[in-house]
């Protein structure tokens, strides 16, 4: 979904977990034994002292139980000081997802066209004492030399990416049979075209790199999945079934190029941003009834799947999350 403007807080977390930083070439078994021996310990520790059923857990906005929550924050430490971009960061999902990341220790490139709310944003993280750091960057995801402008600068200031999380789309409501070849263009450009671009950049920063346990995910949409009876959205629909389909391309070319790092699209349903306001940018009344038809996901459930998707054990591969409102019916 298109990122929007909304601010959403989060409370500051402690600092994840007993083990130090995360190495280039992920985590050997004697690790994952002292990492799993801290957690068990750390655990029952919590458990003792009477919290085990209320632990804050530096991923999620909110109180969850037991010891999955622990486990969650200890999967994300060979991530700490390590880089990720973010695309479409200035608001909505790319907001909230680079918050979430600056939380867990990671060193966050957050790109947009205008940059405001991401130095808002980064001033906010430093305020609250985040262990990571954001990093405002200005880039014209619809330019390929703006990309290839901000993938150099990332190389020389802060050695590359590990982590590229392809956020940035737009849907204008050109429809199939009478909508504007301007509006196909862009929502082609940036949906498809600048995540493609990044993709192929953010990997050849990994293979240069020597970096083996990177990480690609794409949030697509519900709608690359089927097609809503709605015309308006049926060009962006083409554009999100095009991202399903690069997504697995993808995954089946780094097996091919015999590497770890992994690919992963997060297909949410409608999410409360600026989205439906900027599709129906001379009908405010219907972009606001889009929300108000029932209790729609937040940008913060979106970046708890991110989290989740990149703390999973490196031997698994989550090829797609498919979330959507309970009270959604398409």
């Amino acid at each position: 979904m298109w990122p929007g403007a909304e601010d959403w807080r989060a409370e500051s977390w402690p600092e994840a977990g007993p083990l130090g930083g995360g190495s280039k070439c992920g985590t050997d078994a004697r690790s994952l034994a002292a990492a799993t021996a801290a957690i068990t310990e750390e655990w029952q520790s919590l458990g003792d002292a009477g919290l085990s059923s209320e632990i804050l857990v530096p991923c999620s906005p909110s109180k969850v139980g037991g010891k999955l929550g622990i486990m969650a924050r200890a999967g994300m430490e060979r991530w700490r000081g390590r880089l990720a971009l973010v695309t479409g960061a200035s608001g909505g999902i790319g907001a909230a997802v680079a918050r979430a990341l600056v939380q867990q220790g990671l060193k966050v490139v957050g790109c947009a066209r205008t940059v405001g709310n991401i130095e808002e944003l980064a001033a906010e993280c430093k305020s609250a004492g985040y262990p990571g750091t954001l990093i405002p960057y200005r880039c014209d995801l619809s330019n390929e030399e703006d990309i290839l402008s901000m993938f150099s600068a990332v190389r020389s200031q802060h050695g590359g990416v590990d982590i590229c999380i392809n956020n940035a789309g737009l849907a204008r409501p050109d429809t199939l049979l009478s909508g504007s070849t301007s509006g196909w263009k862009n929502m082609f450009n940036v949906n498809v075209l600048a995540l493609s671009i990044c993709t192929r950049e953010a990997y050849q920063s990994m293979k240069e790199r020597n970096v083996d346990d990177g990480h690609i995910i794409n949030i697509n949409s519900m709608s690359g999945h089927r097609v809503p009876p709605n015309s308006a959205t049926h060009f962006y629909s083409a554009t999100k079934y095009t991202v399903t389909a690069l997504t697995e391309g993808l995954r089946q070319e780094l097996r091919e190029a015999q590497t770890h790092i992994r690919a992963t699209c997060i297909s949410p349903g409608v999410v409360e941003t600026q989205f439906a306001f900027r599709l129906h940018d001379k009908d405010p009344e219907k972009a606001a009834a889009t929300y108000e038809v029932m209790k729609c996901l937040k940008p913060e459930d979106v970046a708890e799947a991110v989290i989740y998707v990149l703390s999973s054990p490196p031997h698994v591969q989550i090829g797609d999350i498919q979330m959507r409102p309970t009270e959604q019916v398409v």
